[in-house]
């Protein structure tokens, strides 16, 4: 998987200076697995940025779900998981592409979520106008389309209920806390 040398996923801005992925392939696992429940994360492959801004395989999985560990260039935890479909989504959001079309995915980030803007997708820091929200353990819905009616689309969401991620955009998603 081809990775630009700014991007984002699940959140996270995953691009690091050199040298901070310098952790141990047992230290990645062990963070990619903290984002899932351990049915789904200790057989889901996990992916990990290195230094030149490639992802790597780190360890093959045999279940369909792909986790990812913290970035240690974001303020917070941001390790997570998700199924192939929320994979083709994340990447379709990364490209600035259009999501595959009737493909629902579901993510988790149950060690939370670095704090994002929630109107902007590709706001990488607070500005005026790009509605900055702090975001707990969660799972999310993507690409779920008129699916998500009902839920609050707020610019500024009570985070602890229910709420959708980017209204207006086709990156849209349901932000779903757990505790």
């Amino acid at each position: 998987m081809a990775v630009r040398s700014r991007m984002f996923l699940g959140f996270a801005v995953l691009m690091a200076s050199p040298g901070a992925y310098a952790q141990t392939d047992e230290d990645l696992i062990k963070s990619a697995e903290s984002a899932a429940p351990a049915a789904v994360s200790a057989g889901a492959t996990v992916y990990a940025m290195d230094a030149s801004g490639q992802m790597r395989t780190v360890r093959e999985g045999a279940n369909g779900w792909w986790c990812m560990p913290d970035s240690p260039a974001t303020p917070g935890p941001d390790p997570m998981c998700g199924d192939a479909n929320s994979m083709e989504w994340a990447m379709a959001w990364i490209g600035k592409a259009e999501p595959p079309a009737g493909k629902v995915g579901f993510m988790y980030m149950l060690a939370g979520g670095t704090d994002a803007s929630n109107t902007d997708p590709y706001a990488t820091a607070p500005a005026d106008g790009n509605n900055w929200i702090e975001t707990g353990p969660h799972v999310m819905v993507v690409n779920a389309g008129s699916q998500m009616a009902g839920y609050p689309e707020s610019a500024s969401p009570d985070t602890s209920v229910p709420y959708v991620m980017w209204p207006g955009t086709p990156y849209a998603h349901l932000m779903i806390p757990v505790q």
